[in-house]
This record gives structure tokens, C-alpha cells and sequence, in this order.
């Protein structure tokens, strides 16, 4: 066994050996050869996950934390595109296809920053009055806060039966070191032209005006968040009643679907079955867009952009930086 393990091992070097000197003599003949060691970014590709005709629906992802940054360049990899930066492409790249009749966006994210989720939305109402085609939405395994915001959105609002929504709320995190700094003998100087440009400083407690000042920010994007929710397709609820909804709770599918919150509850291929009697065709190809390099196998496969919540405690790339970022947040985060 040990010889024939020699062997093998000999055939891997004598083949590597073969390649480099292949690459050699190409070298000395005048032959130039460019191989990129970080792949070059590049556009989108469709591919076909099920389904034949000539009408295409659409898979879309929202998966984890949403954020205006793009994940960084690895050491070996390219740079992602943000998550805002893919939404537009993709609907772009819909928007130019005549065969897409259809968008479902599979939402699985406890939501992020304001902005982020505002500029989806944004995005997605936008397509909708361009293009002209219905879009419904599919609550996975969480759509909350800022995922549930860009759900409403779309014209039809499906949970998966063991999802969790809700958190329609708002809320900034910060930390206050000072008596940590205190203890280990170090002291902070910040010199400034106003007495409130520190504002939510970590160093210092937060006096009852800054408080109020921030409550007051608070407020309004959570005045926000419930137009967004009152002004979704096919919305029965009174402002009372969503400003009673929306206090920061989570709820169960069913629970949603009690408070008329979603319009279903169901699984994608539900969806997918509502959409095509939607569109009014018995079949239709299942279509998703992906980043050359990645592989879509069926309609529960991976999104192509994704910021996973379970590293949000790392600084860089597109997740929230909890040690040492402020930021206003339509977020749950338990």
C-alpha cells in the first residue's frame, strides 16, 4: 500500500512538473499567457431552475443583513456588490427581458439599516410602475423589520408556515465604556465647536436633551415604517391598528396572517402556483440571476448576494459593525 501511495504521489509531481515546463517553453517561444489570479467582476446570468414556456418567472433574493456596503475583496476573490447594488441590477436586467412576467422575492433577513431597506423598497416600487408585472413576496425563515418592510412592497405577502415577521420598529445601539476606560486608567479627549457634536459618544453618559433629541429621529422613522405599511397593496388596516401592531413584537406566521399583516401563508411553490394564475399560464420557467462562478440547483437554492446576520459582530464587509458603528435600524436583533 505504502508504494503504491509513493507512486501517486510521484505522478502528481511529475504532471505538475510537465505543466510548468509546458508553461516554460510558451514563455520563451513569444507566447504571452494571462491568467488572473482575482476573478474579473461580471454581469449577471439567467439561469433556468424548472419549468418550460415562454413566460419566465423570476427568483430574487433579500437574504441576511441589509446594508448599503458590498462585501470585500478576499484574498484570493473578487469584491460582492452590495445587496442595494444587486437589487437594481437584477430588476434592470428584468426590466430588459420581455419574457419575465413575474418577480418573487424569497425574503430571508432580520432586517438592517434604514436606508438600505428604504432604497429597496424604493427599487421595487419603482420596477412595479415601469414594467408593469406583478411582484409577490416569500417570508422564509425570518422576514423582520427592514425585510418586512421591503415585502410591503410587493403586491401579495407570503409566510412560510414556520417563519417569524414583525419588529416594526426602530432603534439605535450604542455602548457607554466610560467606567470601563475608568478602571484600566485611560481617559478620552474630545475637543469640539459644539456641545452636542459627541452626541451618543461611548465615552460619556447621554444627557435627557441628547436622549430626547435621538427619541425625536426615532419617532419619525417609525412614523415611516407605519405609511409603508399602511400604503401596501391590498392593506385593510387602520393607522391605529398598525401603530398597535408595530410596537418592536415578532409573530408567528399565523399570527401575521390573524392581523392581516401578510395575505397568506403557504410555501414558494404556493407562490410559485399563485403567480402562474396570476400571469395566466399553466407553465412558465423558473428563472433566478446569478454571478458567474456560483450554481442555482432549485428554487431553495442560496441567493447570489448574501450578508449572513451570524457575522454581524465582524468589522468590514456588508455586515453591521456592533462594536464600533452607530446607526439607525429597521433590525431585529434579539
Amino acid at each position: 500500500m505504502a508504494s503504491i501511495e509513493i507512486n501517486e504521489k510521484w505522478k502528481f509531481i511529475v504532471s505538475k512538473m510537465i505543466i510548468l515546463l509546458i508553461l516554460l517553453a510558451l514563455c520563451l517561444t513569444g507566447c504571452s499567457i494571462n491568467i488572473p489570479l482575482i476573478p474579473r467582476p461580471e454581469p449577471l446570468r439567467e439561469q433556468v431552475i424548472e419549468g418550460k414556456g415562454t413566460a419566465k418567472i423570476l427568483l430574487m433574493d433579500i437574504t441576511g443583513f441589509i446594508s448599503e456596503r458590498g462585501k470585500g475583496r478576499s484574498f484570493i476573490g473578487s469584491a460582492s456588490p452590495s445587496l442595494i447594488a444587486s437589487v437594481r441590477e437584477t430588476l434592470q436586467k428584468a426590466e430588459s427581458d420581455t419574457a419575465i412576467a413575474g418577480i418573487i422575492i424569497r425574503i430571508n433577513s432580520p432586517g438592517g439599516t434604514i436606508t438600505a431597506s428604504d432604497i429597496i423598497h424604493h427599487e421595487i416600487i419603482r420596477f412595479k410602475e415601469r414594467k408593469k408585472i406583478p411582484v409577490y413576496s416569500c417570508i422564509m425563515s425570518i422576514g423582520t423589520s427592514g425585510g418586512y418592510y421591503i415585502a410591503t412592497a410587493t403586491d401579495n405577502i407570503t409566510a412560510h408556515p414556520t417563519s417569524i415577521t414583525g419588529s416594526f420598529a426602530v432603534m439605535i445601539m450604542t455602548m457607554n465604556i466610560e467606567g470601563l476606560m475608568n478602571k484600566i486608567g485611560v481617559s478620552e479627549l474630545t475637543i469640539k465647536s459644539g456641545d452636542k457634536k459627541d452626541i451618543l459618544s461611548p465615552f460619556r453618559p447621554v444627557t435627557p436633551e441628547e436622549k430626547q433629541i435621538v427619541q425625536t429621529i426615532i419617532n419619525q422613522f417609525h412614523g415611516k415604517f407605519v405609511d409603508t405599511i399602511m400604503a401596501r397593496p391590498g392593506n385593510i388596516l387602520n393607522r391605529k391598528d398598525v401603530e398597535s401592531l408595530a410596537d418592536g413584537r415578532i409573530y408567528s406566521s399565523e399570527q401575521a396572517l390573524a392581523a392581516k399583516l401578510i395575505d397568506r401563508v403557504g410555501y414558494l411553490d404556493d407562490v410559485i402556483s399563485e403567480m402562474k394564475k396570476k400571469i395566466g399560464v399553466s407553465d412558465a420557467k423558473i428563472v433566478t440571476y446569478y454571478l458567474p462562478g456560483s450554481y442555482k440547483g432549485t428554487i431553495y437554492s442560496s441567493s447570489t448576494v448574501e450578508s449572513s446576520i451570524s457575522s454581524g459582530f465582524l468589522i468590514g464587509g456588508g455586515n453591521f459593525d456592533w462594536l464600533g458603528e452607530t446607526q439607525f435600524l429597521y433590525l431585529w436583533k434579539p
